[in-house]
Order: structure tokens, then C-alpha cells, then sequence
């Protein structure tokens, strides 16, 4: 059983080389089916019940809930099986073949995050075969980098229930309990177009989209006056003006123009209540030109995450790295597990650096410490409570 699965590092070659990049463009969405079954089948093995679960409307999508015991509380260790799309000529090597070198594992999504899998079966192998206190419950998820379609179907379905989740996403073995949230807009001007000789001739899109961009600078600015958490790097929320396209000629006015942009929220702050005043400001500033408008949200939005400094999981997280719990400005699916009632945090062994990088890789040296934490855990919250760890635990 325990021994029929494949070792850490086949594991990840067998990973690394089932393409699952998660993408808005059809043309690059691979769908994340055969890496799902590859982990569906190795858990099966070790004696998991399985449960795959396709994503609503969204064909080769699945999620898989891996389940070891019995019990209504528990231990999530989640990850989600998607990459980004990548170019392979930026590439020193395939990045779908896993490349051992310089004591480092090579290959798209070794940091994020299909490096999390393995090292969660390696770590859970000994407890195979045991009676747990609590369940352990693995679960992979579809569609992260490109809509959280995968583990927004999970929170809608109420899958799957436990009280604890650790979200393998890159944080260097990190604790964070703390991020912030996104959303994703588009704004579309409709003018009219004539010759640029005669401005009474149209109504030009361009000129109305710089009335709209000062609205939402000066928005930004308000938001910034009214929010500020200094447990981030970057205390207060962010807008960024992400793409711009207009026009097609000096000596036209322009009839149309679209915006593209992204809001990172703290956790203080609710993304349907910005976005109603983000697109009451935009709306009144396109009316003054007499041009029409449309806003669109790109994708629903993350809120942002926070996980009380007090609870159980944050000291065992803090006790078992040597690492304060820490905030970070980037979005992972922790808030839909929290949403499930589940104690949540972000702790996985790549670096945020590697991702979404060309090269991208997981330091050999981080293996035998996740392995020694994420048992930590499961003493912890499947067994009991958890042992001292060697001093290398956390890779000092």
C-alpha cells in the first residue's frame, strides 16, 4: 500500500509533465484532469476514500477530496493543481520535465504548487494504517490561477468540513495568516467617431476615459486616506491601471476605449461596496461627455483573509516553523475555506519569487522540513498533540 506509491521526487516528475495550465484564453487552458486522477489514484492507495467532483460549467475542470479516518472535525492540507501558462523558450530547460539540479527541483508549478502534493503524501505516509483521532482530508483544487472557479464550487457545495485547513500555496515555510483581497474591472467607453478637424463632429472616447481614470485615481487616493492595516508591506490598498486600448487613427476621434485594472482590498474592506463606488464615480464622469459606459468585473473577486492572531493555528504554525505569522499582498483560495468554518492559514515550501517565473523551482532544502511540519500538524490535529520537532524543523 504505503509503499506502492511513488517516492517524492516521481511523484512530481509524474506532475510536472501533465500539463494543467489554468488560463481566460481557451486557447492555453489545458483543464487539470490527469494531474486530479494521478492524485486520486496515489491516495486511493494509502487507503483514502476519493471524491472527484467536476467544476460547474467548466469542462476538465475537477476537484478531488482525499479523505483518511473518520470524523466531523479534521486537518485540510489544500493545494490547487493549476500553473500559469508559460513560455518555453524562456526556459533553460522543458518546463514540463522535471530537471534535478543545483539541489533544486526544476519545472512548471514545482513551487506553484504541485511540489505541495507529494510532500503532503510523504509527510502523512506513516499514519497510514492508523487509527486518527481526526480526519485528514487532501484536497486539490481546480482553475486558482486563472477564476477560483475550483474552490468557489467547494464553498458553494459546503465541502468539504473540517476545522483546520493549511493552504500549500509559496510562502518559504512562512506562516501567513493574513492577505489581501482582489478584484478585477474593465470599463468600456462608446463615443463617436468623425474627423478629427471638427471635435463637434464625435464625441471622443479617449477624452472621456482620462475623465474617468482622475475619478478612479482620486478614489484610490480616498480608499488610501480611509484604510490602512500595517501588518502589510503595503498598508493600504492598491489600484493599478493594468491595460488601456483606443483608437485607431491620429486624424479620427476616437468612438471607443476600454480599461482594465485591479483593486487589492484589505481585510477590512468589502469588494461589492467598492465596486458600487468605484462604478458610480466612473458612471458620472463618462455622463458629462455624453458617452455611454459599461463596467464589468473581470471575475468575482477574492476578499481578503484574515485569520485571528490568537487561534490554535497560528501558534502551531509559529511553534512548529520558528516564524512569526506574517501578511502578504498576493490572493490565494484561503478565504472560501474560512468561508467554510475552518481555522485557515497559508503555509506552503516554495518562494513567492519562483512563481509564475520562467526557471521556476523548489530548493531541495526545503523537502525534509515540510515534510517535518505538516507531521507536526497531523500529530497535532489528527493524533494529538504535537511533539517537538528537531531544530532543522523549519530549515535553520
Amino acid at each position: 500500500m504505503a509503499g506502492d506509491t511513488p517516492d517524492f521526487v516521481s511523484m512530481l516528475r509524474e506532475l510536472v509533465a501533465a500539463p494543467s495550465v489554468s488560463s481566460t484564453r481557451p486557447e492555453l487552458d489545458t483543464g487539470n484532469r490527469e494531474v486530479t486522477e494521478k492524485l486520486a489514484d496515489w491516495l486511493l492507495d494509502l487507503g483514502f476514500s476519493i471524491e472527484l467532483l467536476d467544476v460547474p460549467d467548466r469542462p476538465e475542470k475537477v476537484n478531488l477530496i482525499a479523505t483518511l479516518g473518520h470524523g466531523s472535525g479534521g486537518l485540510v492540507f489544500s493545494g490547487h493543481t493549476d500553473t500559469v501558462p508559460c513560455n518555453p523558450a524562456r526556459w533553460t530547460s522543458d518546463p514540463f520535465t522535471l530537471d534535478e539540479r543545483d539541489d533544486r527541483l526544476y519545472g512548471l508549478g514545482t513551487a506553484d504548487m504541485k511540489g505541495f502534493f507529494p510532500l503532503a503524501i510523504e509527510a502523512l505516509r506513516p499514519y497510514v494504517g492508523r487509527q486518527l483521532r481526526e480526519p485528514l482530508i487532501i484536497v486539490a483544487t481546480a482553475d486558482e490561477e486563472s477564476s477560483m472557479h475550483g474552490a468557489r464550487a467547494l464553498a458553494d457545495a459546503g465541502k468539504p468540513r473540517a476545522r483546520y485547513a493549511v493552504i500549500g500555496e509559496p510562502t518559504g515555510l512562512v506562516p501567513i495568516r493574513m492577505h489581501k483581497g482582489i478584484m478585477m474591472e474593465r470599463v468600456s467607453i462608446q463615443g463617436r467617431s468623425g474627423h478629427s478637424s471638427d471635435p463637434a463632429l464625435g464625441c471622443n472616447a479617449l477624452e472621456c476615459m482620462h475623465a474617468v481614470i482622475a475619478e478612479l485615481l482620486a478614489c484610490r487616493d480616498q480608499l488610501q486616506d480611509e484604510f490602512r492595516n500595517d501588518a502589510f508591506a503595503v498598508p493600504t490598498p492598491t489600484l493599478n491601471l493594468g491595460s488601456l486600448h483606443g483608437g485607431d487613427n491620429p486624424n479620427r476621434i476616437c468612438g471607443a476605449a476600454e480599461l482594465e485594472y485591479d483593486l487589492r482590498t484589505l481585510p477590512e474592506m468589502q469588494i461589492p461596496v467598492v465596486r458600487d463606488r468605484l462604478r458610480s464615480r466612473t458612471r458620472e464622469a463618462a455622463l458629462k461627455f455624453g458617452a455611454e459606459i459599461e463596467t464589468a468585473a473581470l471575475f468575482n473577486g477574492i476578499e481578503a483573509f484574515e485569520l485571528p492572531a490568537a487561534s490554535d493555528l497560528v501558534a502551531t504554525c509559529e511553534q512548529l516553523t520558528g516564524e512569526a505569522a506574517r501578511a502578504v499582498a498576493f490572493a490565494t483560495e484561503a478565504p472560501y475555506f474560512a468561508q467554510l468554518g475552518m481555522e485557515t492559514i497559508v503555509l506552503g515550501p516554495g518562494d513567492i519569487e519562483q512563481a509564475h517565473q520562467p526557471d521556476e523551482y523548489l530548493a531541495m532544502e526545503r523537502v525534509n522540513p515540510t515534510i517535518r511540519i505538516l507531521r507536526g500538524l497531523i500529530e497535532r490535529y489528527c493524533i494529538g498533540d504535537a511533539p517537538e520537532l528537531p531544530p532543522d524543523a523549519a530549515g535553520t
